[in-house]
């Protein structure tokens, strides 16, 4: 019974199938469920293909756009490009001189940064008309690219592009007092010619340790009746002044659109966001300040800040970059003089829609914000800021007066000179000597350079304090030719940023710049370290770091320290920790100079020359590394004097040949250099 109820169940067999029906129940299902993934897969892999089509062709395009000049050029109607590499703000401002002077001869100019554009486009410059590269070229350190040219000098150490039909010129900024004096301009102008372009003036190279302004002058003035010849131009004879921005006040903005001192993001020191660089510096807490001199008229001081959670890394021998902030009282009596409220808030728009810089500084911000955070206000301004001043002059007498020392005519250039460089004065002295000169202030914003970052020797080794970057420096402050009293901008600001007992926290805008003044890799090898005064900075983050690595247990060599200051009782900078550290022997030999506690000056070179024997030995036989920080000026150059005449005396050589031995073991990487002037 059972066995009949189940067959029941069952369905007929195959025979009994009818005619008309060609699938069976399973058939149906299981071609229902093919279509249906059929359906899906085909809806799917369309989805698919239209979402990257879309997104991929759109960046592509706009990339390509952003990133070629000449493409920018044609569509902007440009025919002259200036391309500056810049560290300090020197070079951009010269580029941008040089563009806005083409308007003169008939001709459109832009000023270009290489790091925003693709310099193999070079070779399709010729496509334009009567078309101009033009590159104001820094050399920063030792001989090196500055940071927004390394990737323009990178591509054209690796490059074969023919530039044949690329006309080009060159002005190069360097200081004389430099081992590689224009390194960075010499290299562009040969390496351009090398690779077919036509250079259509010579090189230019200014030197910052004479007067770079009159040097780009003296050049300029020559450059462009080159250009008028070459391109078969004329002067149009305007001299007129050009305004690159608008000025646009905001009655009813908010303020979290306001810009506040961030030199990047807007609420970039509200909300701190990695990796951190020149940018987006990281605001540090000021954990200790303290004086390092215990007499004299100077303030020397060691300040230590904390990265504890910032993710930045440093090794000794790198640089802090601080952003410091301009004087209030410098601020004020600017708005004073000019009768201004400096609350107002205010854009400067560049009237070039197609520039990249939409701004001369971040804005909306107010006029005191930009005089205390982006503007420099205490260098004396340059020839062309004078010139765009002078027609806000009421007087006429100073009229003239400001217009002569903006000429390239010798008797202005010898006014220059002498009433603004030797002098000093800065823009607040200019406006208080003239005293009918009344420029609007957002004519004077557009016209004053950027406030730029200061760099110091990072005065710690992160094997010791990975969570802290030390610096030493020396508080700048000194009256000038007309009695007034100049203080150093970053010194100044940095003196006061003395940690608060309440608990509330002092800060300063950093990051860290990498540098090729390093340790030898092996810790075996002896190293001679040269810096008096505050050029002892790196050298307390290497002694540190040997100090620490003996602690390991590795093979330390010789650790040698030749250091000076003006007095023993007075100057003597970080005294015990140094004499701890000979007396560890972390420190093999300390010699101390003091210059001015006997008759006759002792400098550092007189206690080389002293050891010359042992000197010798470190090096021809030790293979020992040799660091110098300091001033380039002078001691610098007397040290590498002193090397020269040891290096002849023992190693039995002529001058020629002692000068080569000292430049074959800077190409070594055994003769390091970190000086300023």
């Amino acid at each position: 019974m059972g066995d009949s109820a189940m067959d029941s169940t069952l369905p007929p067999p195959e025979s009994a199938v009818p005619e008309g029906t060609l699938f069976s129940m399973t058939d149906v299902f299981l071609f229902s469920v093919i279509v249906g993934l059929l359906s899906y897969w085909f809806l799917f892999r369309k989805k698919k293909e239209e979402i990257p089509e879309f997104s991929k062709i759109q960046p592509t395009t706009s990339s390509v756009r952003e990133s070629s000049f000449v493409e920018k050029m044609k569509k902007t109607g440009r025919n002259i490009v200036v391309f500056y590499g810049s560290q300090t703000g020197t070079a951009e401002e010269f580029a941008n001189r040089l563009s806005k002077d083409a308007h003169r001869y008939g001709m459109r100019g832009m000023s270009a940064d290489p790091e925003e554009y693709d310099l193999s486009d070079l070779s399709r410059l010729s496509e334009i008309d009567n078309s101009l590269a033009v590159f104001c070229m820094a050399t920063y350190g030792e001989g090196d690219p500055t940071d927004n040219a390394q990737d323009f000098y990178d591509w054209l150490q690796e490059t074969d592009t023919d530039l044949t039909g690329l006309r080009f010129a060159v002005f190069g900024l360097g200081n004389k007092t430099y081992e590689h004096f224009n390194a960075m301009g010499k290299y562009v102008d040969k390496r351009l010619e090398q690779l077919g372009a036509q250079r259509i003036f010579e090189l230019g190279m200014g030197d910052d340790d004479g007067n770079l302004e009159e040097d780009f002058i003296t050049w300029r003035e020559q450059f462009w009746p080159a250009v008028c010849e070459h391109f078969g131009v004329e002067a149009t004879g305007e001299e007129s002044s050009i305004r690159q921005y608008e000025l646009v006040v905001h009655t009813d903005i908010n303020m979290n659109k306001v810009y506040t001192g961030e030199v990047g993001r807007l609420k970039s020191y509200e909300s701190q966001k990695p990796p951190f660089d020149a940018k987006n510096p990281f605001l540090a807490p000021v954990t200790l300040n303290r004086k390092l001199n215990q007499g004299g008229e100077r303030h020397l001081m060691h300040l230590e800040l904390d990265i504890s959670g910032s993710k930045i890394r440093y090794e000794s021998g790198d640089h802090v970059a601080v952003y410091p902030a301009n004087d209030t009282s410098l601020v004020n009596q600017i708005g004073e003089i000019l009768g201004v409220d400096l609350d107002i808030i205010m854009s400067l728009n560049n009237l070039d829609e197609e520039s990249n810089k939409k701004h001369p500084f971040p804005c909306p911000t107010t006029y005191r914000t930009a005089l205390t955070y982006y503007l420099d206000i205490t260098n004396p301004p340059r020839t062309n800021v004078l010139y765009e001043l002078a027609q806000y002059a009421t007087d006429l007498n100073e009229q003239e007066h400001l217009r002569k020392m903006a000429s390239s005519a010798a008797e202005g250039k010898t006014l220059y000179h002498s009433w603004v460089l030797e002098a000093r004065r800065n823009i607040l002295a200019i406006l208080q000597d003239v005293s009918s000169l009344r420029p609007p202030i957002d004519h004077l914003c557009e016209l004053l350079p950027r406030l730029q970052a200061r760099y110091y020797s990072i005065a710690s080794s992160s094997k010791v304090h990975p969570h802290s970057i030390h610096i030493c420096a020396v508080v700048v402050e000194y009256e000038t030719k007309t009695g007034r009293v100049n203080k150093g901008v970053a010194t100044t600001w940095l003196k006061n940023k003395v940690p608060n007992e309440n608990g509330h926290k002092v800060m300063v805008p950093m990051y860290v710049r990498k540098s090729q003044f390093r340790l030898p890799f092996k810790p075996s090898a002896p190293i001679i370290m040269i810096g008096p005064g505050t050029g002892i900075a790196p050298f307390v983050g290497f002694i540190q770091e040997r100090a620490w690595l003996k602690q390991q247990g590795k093979d330390v060599g010789e650790t040698v320290l030749y250091y000076g200051c003006r007095h023993e009782n007075e100057d003597y900078l970080y005294r015990e920790e140094l004499a701890q550290f000979h007396k560890e022997g972390a420190l093999t030999q300390l010699n101390v100079a003091f210059s001015r506690d006997q008759a006759q000056k002792v400098y550092v070179q007189h206690l080389l020359k002293k050891n010359k024997e042992g000197v010798w030995k470190l090096i021809h036989e030790g293979n020992a590394h040799i660091y110098v920080c300091g001033d380039a000026r002078s001691m610098a150059r007397d040290v590498q004097n002193t090397f020269y005449e040891i290096v002849a005396e023992f190693g039995s050589m002529t001058q020629p040949q002692a000068v080569d031995y000292v430049k074959k073991l800077m190409t070594k990487g055994r003769y390091s250099l970190d000086v300023w002037s």
